[in-house]
């Protein structure tokens, strides 16, 4: 009964919204005669100006606040279960093996195999049932090149599938004791789209290392680094580590520095060139972020290791976030603006989340110019006042010790010192 009490009184103390105390204000810009679900596409302007986590965005229709939800999406970066082959064995020269693959959509595959210097062909065939009539999906060039030092790839890039069941044929140098496992990450329903916040510039040599740092403010979710090559020719891989250190303007210089955060970590690799009779085209040239966004501003440092080869020239290192979506149910002829910029609100709570389905055909929305908030004006100061007033409550202590000592004083010297004995 506490733990209740407690709870409704910190939703009761709760700050609520309220036009006055936005910041910022974007009107919102709809198809004519829009009705029904429509979405638009939160920029980098929305991030650096709303709260952490976008928690104070409000979208109102007049003075009514109208319920949204923000979609993502995401790519899985979770590790996958890995799937155990059954069947393996040889067959007409080839390793052969089956999986039973996961309910939904998937593409790419990844082999789990032991060993290295190999290059092979898997042919995949899909069926519904393991009796089933089979259906070819194609066949990809797989490769371990860690003599010639140009890394390795064992991810088969099918078409989206939904096949329970998969047959696998490896033509080239691998036994089936080499076949470890393979792994699925589901396909989202829909593919990811990226905004790119900005190009981490040129770099500079450090030793056999290239550096390029850049500074990115703070509250913006960082997804993915993609880089571009600046010739369409040469194979290379190179492994690439990136961090972010947190800078605080207001650091106690007795404090211990801050500790760089690596944030992104892995090989970019490009291979074009016939080897053995096989088109080899692979190229890995994108890293995901493993923390999206900092509370403070950040300085990000790229470091390309070369080894002995010479340093990759690009063209361009694009920073790229998702593209998150605010959507909503838009009413015929009506008027939306979205409000932001009042940090004591927590995340909206809308019973339009627990329905809401993302159409790929929803109306497509945008916002307007940022604007200040004509009608802004300053929260009242609820904290207590010995919160507000810090110093009182010091001074207040002063004079209650001194006031404490003026009549004990005053106590000692009404005492009588007791009558001697006789």
């Amino acid at each position: 009964m506490k733990l209740l009490l407690s709870a409704l009184l910190m939703v009761a103390a709760a700050p609520t919204p309220e036009i006055r105390y936005f910041q910022y204000r974007r009107p919102v810009q709809l198809p004519p005669n829009a009705a029904g679900q429509a979405c638009l596409v939160l920029d980098t302007t929305t991030f650096a100006h709303a709260a952490p986590g976008l928690s104070d965005l409000r979208l109102y229709s007049g003075s009514g606040e109208s319920p949204y939800v923000i979609h993502d999406a995401h790519p899985s970066l979770a590790p996958q279960p890995t799937i155990t082959p059954t069947n393996l064995g040889q067959r007409n020269g080839k390793t052969v093996f089956d999986a039973s693959m996961p309910e939904g959509e998937y593409s790419d595959i990844q082999l789990n195999l032991s060993g290295q210097n190999f290059l092979a062909t898997v042919t995949v065939f899909g069926s519904q049932t393991v009796a089933g009539l089979s259906t070819r999906i194609g066949s990809y060039t797989i490769f371990d090149f860690a003599s010639q030092h140009l890394g390795r790839s064992t991810v088969l890039h099918l078409p989206r599938s939904n096949f329970r069941n998969l047959h696998f044929e490896i033509a080239g140098p691998i036994a089936p004791d080499r076949v470890l496992g393979i792994a699925a990450a589901p396909a989202p329903p829909v593919e990811p789209q990226y905004l790119t916040i900005l190009n981490a510039g040129a770099f500079t040599q450090t030793g056999r290392t290239s550096v390029a740092p850049f500074d990115l403010p703070p509250n913006l979710p960082i997804d993915r680094i993609v880089f571009a090559p600046a010739t369409p020719h040469g194979n290379f891989s190179r492994n690439v580590q990136i961090q972010a250190l947190e800078i605080s303007p207001q650091r106690d210089e007795s404090e211990p520095p801050p500790v760089p955060v690596t944030v992104a970590s892995g090989s970019l690799l490009r291979i074009h060139d016939v080897q053995e009779g096989h088109h080899i085209d692979e190229e890995h040239l994108a890293l995901d972020s493993l923390q999206t966004s900092f509370d403070l501003p950040t300085r990000w440092t790229i470091a390309i290791q070369n080894g002995d080869d010479a340093p990759v020239s690009f063209s361009s290192v694009q920073i790229q976030m998702l593209e998150h979506k605010l959507c909503f149910e838009a009413t015929p002829n009506a008027a939306y603006t979205l409000y932001y910029g009042d940090k004591t609100l927590s995340a909206p709570v809308y019973d339009y989340a627990s329905w809401f389905a993302f159409q790929p055909n929803a109306a497509a929305a945008t916002l307007g110019a940022e604007q200040p908030n004509p009608l802004l004006q300053g929260r009242p100061d609820t904290r207590p006042f010995t919160e507000r007033h810090p110093a009182m409550l010091s001074i207040a202590l002063v004079f209650v010790v001194l006031l404490l000592g003026l009549i004990a004083l005053r106590s000692a010297r009404r005492v009588k010192p007791p009558t001697p004995a006789p």
